[in-house]
């Protein structure tokens, strides 16, 4: 069983009386998780039990009163520790969670996992305010990427130049990975053809599944939707334009768009402004947080540098990277109403020109931006330099500049 990056994330937090919730895509990982820290636990000589709410009998058994999980596990004196996986099955998981850390915390820790429809449900209340730490699962970075593909002799290099007799395999690698995506399932198959057939597996399954959680009745009116923003990756999502071209209404989008983003199928960034207001009323760009299902949408899993929108591509790629090392409210981008634009600023410190060709940059046309923000240091990335960032051991976060 594979380690995640997560898991250092989550560590401090392990002895804590709160609730652990690990929420994500399906297929991200998020049972392999919940297995490792279960381990984690037993290797202490501490008592685990995990429990599978997809299994019907203990779902309804914990339906009729949160209390009778003590008819599932032995209740003890001493400290107990819960792996409930797929929480979002049970009728009323806010209030199961809430009794538990309320009535049995120091007898019983609880660590949990919740697919997007745990957060889509609408009658979900935050009554677990200061009971609980939420860690988000996103797919694999590409160092997770390089130990899923067993390779022990380029992952030792990270944070350092890698030997050049590596670079054609760490290449091929990035090549693989930025073209079919970042879930483990995919990662462990090396064929292309299989790949793919996993990658429109878990859209049929499990994309569906959050379709039908979340009450949507028109899965393909859904996709259409979710192959117009595969198309419009790194730019402005407007819903009325949206609602126009589909022939929905604003109302039916702007649901969509909120099912899309609980279900972790896509992101949204924000406009940076000085005046924090502002971001909240301006419209986002869209990026994909698996470029596999992005590619299956577009049905394009041809090489980066052969494609027509090589430079949107490139740039979700840098919004993954980005990602891998800092919080998503933490990116932003700036654009003005002239449409100058600069593709992402981060922790409001850090501003990043994502182009895939050198030559494409014209430093003029930022003079605005860096005038008005001279203390935002503007960076030039384009592919080469992400490539050069890789054989120097540089494998997920800020890129050396």
């Amino acid at each position: 069983m594979f380690k995640r990056n997560i898991l250092s994330e989550i560590k401090p937090f392990l002895e804590k009386d709160q609730i652990i919730m690990i929420t994500g895509a399906r297929q991200v990982g998020k049972t392999s998780l919940l297995f490792i820290l279960k381990k984690y636990f037993e290797q202490k000589q501490k008592k685990c039990f995990y429990l599978n709410l997809e299994n019907p009998e203990y779902k309804n058994a914990l339906n009729q009163h949160p209390q009778n999980i003590f008819e599932i596990i032995p209740k003890t004196k001493t400290k107990q520790y819960i792996f409930l996986d797929e929480a979002q099955y049970l009728d009323n998981p806010s209030n199961f969670l809430k009794f538990h850390f309320d009535e049995n915390r120091k007898n019983l820790k609880i660590i949990t996992t919740g697919s997007s429809a745990f957060y889509l449900d609408k009658k979900f209340k935050d009554s677990l305010a200061g009971r609980k730490f939420i860690f988000e699962l996103y797919g694999l970075n590409f160092y997770e990427f390089l130990t899923f593909k067993n390779q022990e002799n380029i992952k030792q290099y990270f944070n350092k130049p890698v030997p050049k007799i590596y670079h054609n395999d760490l290449i091929k690698f990035w090549k693989e990975y930025i073209t079919f995506g970042s879930y483990p399932e995919v990662a462990l198959n090396d064929d292309e053809e299989i790949k793919k057939k996993i990658i429109e597996g878990l859209v049929l399954s499990y994309i569906k599944k959050d379709i039908y959680e979340s009450g949507i009745k028109n899965s393909e009116k859904y996709f259409q939707v979710l192959k117009l923003l595969a198309m419009q990756t790194g730019q402005l999502v407007n819903a009325n334009q949206l609602a126009n071209i589909t022939k929905l209404s604003l109302q039916t989008i702007e649901n969509y768009l909120f099912t899309m983003q609980k279900s972790y199928h896509l992101a949204f960034i924000k406009p940076f402004y000085q005046n924090l207001k502002k971001e909240l009323i301006k419209m986002p760009k869209v990026y994909f947080l698996d470029l596999g299902l992005r590619n299956y949408l577009l049905n394009n899993f041809n090489f980066i540098g052969k494609r027509m929108d090589s430079g949107q591509y490139l740039e979700n790629v840098m919004f993954l990277r980005f990602l891998t090392n800092n919080k998503l409210n933490n990116i932003n981008f700036w654009r003005t109403q002239n449409k100058n634009e600069v593709d992402f600023i981060i922790n409001r410190r850090r501003a990043f020109e994502i182009k895939f060709n050198k030559n494409k940059f014209t430093v003029s046309k930022y003079k605005i931006f860096q005038k008005k923000y001279s203390d935002i240091k503007l960076n030039f990335i384009c592919y080469d330099d992400i490539v050069d960032d890789l054989k120097n051991g540089k494998f997920d976060g800020f890129i050396t500049l």
